[in-house]
Order: C-alpha cells, then sequence, then structure tokens
C-alpha cells in the first residue's frame, strides 16, 4: 500500500502542478520523473499523477521499470558493467515506439512489453488518449540524449548517495555501502548518465527527496 501524502507533499505537487499547467494548458503531455536509483521515483510519479488527476485531467502512468532489455542483453558486458548497465539496461526504442511516440499522436501505446522479474515479453492491451491527456513515466535514465526532446516536462529527485543506496537495500537486499563491489555496476552506470549531457541540468524541475515527506524544490544558481 501505497503510504499517505504528507501536507508538504501535497503542497509541493500542487505547486507543480500549477507550473505545468502555466506552460501547457492543454494537449498531450509527456513528463519524466528520473533520478537515481533509490531516490523515491515511483511513489513520487504515482502522487504527482494523482494530483494532476485533481482537476479532472486525463492523466495516465507508467515505469521505464516496464521497458528493460532482456537478462542476457543487459548484462552482455558482464554482470558489474557501469556501460552495461547505462547502455543495455532499457529498451528505449520500444519505449519510444510502443508508448510515448503513440501516446503523443493519438494512437494505441502499451505501458509495457517486458516483465523483469520473469525476464520475458508481455503482451498488454493497448491504451489511447484523449486530445488532453498527461502521461507521467518514471525511471531511471529518462534524460539519456535519445529521449531527452521526447518530453514536454520532466521532474528530477535529488537524494545524497548512502540513502540511496540504504532505500535500495531495503528494496532489493542488496548491499547498503555505496562503495560495495556489488554496487560498482549502478554506481558507475548512474556516473556515466550524468556525464552524458547534464541530464540533472536539463530537467525543468529539481526536488531534494531526501526526505520523501519533506520534500523541497531547489532552483539553480545561474550566476
Amino acid at each position: 500500500m501505497r503510504p499517505p501524502i504528507s501536507p508538504e507533499q501535497e503542497t509541493l505537487l500542487r505547486e507543480l502542478r500549477t507550473e505545468l499547467r502555466q506552460h501547457h494548458r492543454g494537449g498531450r503531455l509527456l513528463v519524466a520523473v528520473d533520478g537515481r536509483d533509490g531516490a523515491g521515483k515511483t511513489l513520487f510519479a504515482d502522487a504527482l499523477a494523482d494530483v494532476l488527476r485533481e482537476d479532472g485531467s486525463s492523466v495516465f502512468r507508467a515505469s521505464a521499470d516496464d521497458f528493460h532489455r532482456p537478462r542476457a542483453e543487459r548484462y552482455a558486458r558482464g554482470r558489474a558493467s557501469a556501460e552495461g548497465h547505462y547502455r543495455d539496461s532499457y529498451d528505449n526504442d520500444a519505449l519510444l515506439e510502443r508508448l510515448l511516440r503513440p501516446f503523443r499522436a493519438g494512437a494505441g501505446f502499451v505501458t509495457a512489453v517486458h516483465d523483469l522479474e520473469e525476464d520475458r515479453a508481455v503482451e498488454v492491451a493497448a491504451d489511447v488518449a484523449p486530445a488532453d491527456a498527461v502521461l507521467v513515466v518514471d525511471g531511471l535514465f529518462l534524460l539519456r540524449p535519445e529521449l531527452r526532446d521526447v518530453w514536454n516536462w520532466s521532474v528530477w529527485l535529488d537524494v545524497p548517495l548512502d540513502v540511496a543506496f540504504d532505500r535500495m537495500a531495503e528494496r532489493d537486499g542488496s548491499d547498503p555501502d555505496p562503495l560495495a563491489d556489488s554496487n560498482a555496476r549502478y554506481r558507475g552506470g548512474f556516473e556515466l548518465y550524468l556525464q552524458d549531457g547534464d541530464p540533472r541540468g536539463r530537467a525543468n524541475v529539481i526536488v531534494d527527496n531526501t526526505d520523501p515527506t519533506h520534500p523541497a524544490r531547489v532552483f539553480r544558481d545561474f550566476c
């Protein structure tokens, strides 16, 4: 069960909704929620979608986790490969051609192509969005160069490295030490991502999500 939204979360999410609508009054909108693994992307995106629905908007949800490549492709460069984590984890062609572009065009789109736990392809029923709708997608690497231009609006979640790996350990049973050898793939893959065109700097909104019940907007210093 999803935890209830705190008053501080609700206030911030409604401020973000207002900002989004100031820039995009209507149409089919694609919204990305990005950040490192353990940043709280899924819960944040779920809550954002709920707040967007409050004004009667038609809102759809999807996750990049449902667009993973098969395990053999993900680990083709080796189980510990940071480059493999960044380059090979996700089927970006499927994400674009079966979800994002069809949604934008008003054609049939699907919100999943792969079951990560069972490592198999899945077939789900296609949806069609109305002329005014929002698709909120959470996931790693959504602001990478081959995807960044498709989004109408994006949120980046910041959390300290130790907090992120503590959350991953609680969720996955992994080692909470960011410097552990078993975490080198994920730590290094995300560093490659950060070096690949400054995804954090390209986000429309940055949120400090260290304490999810007290998220705080981070404003860039352009001086």
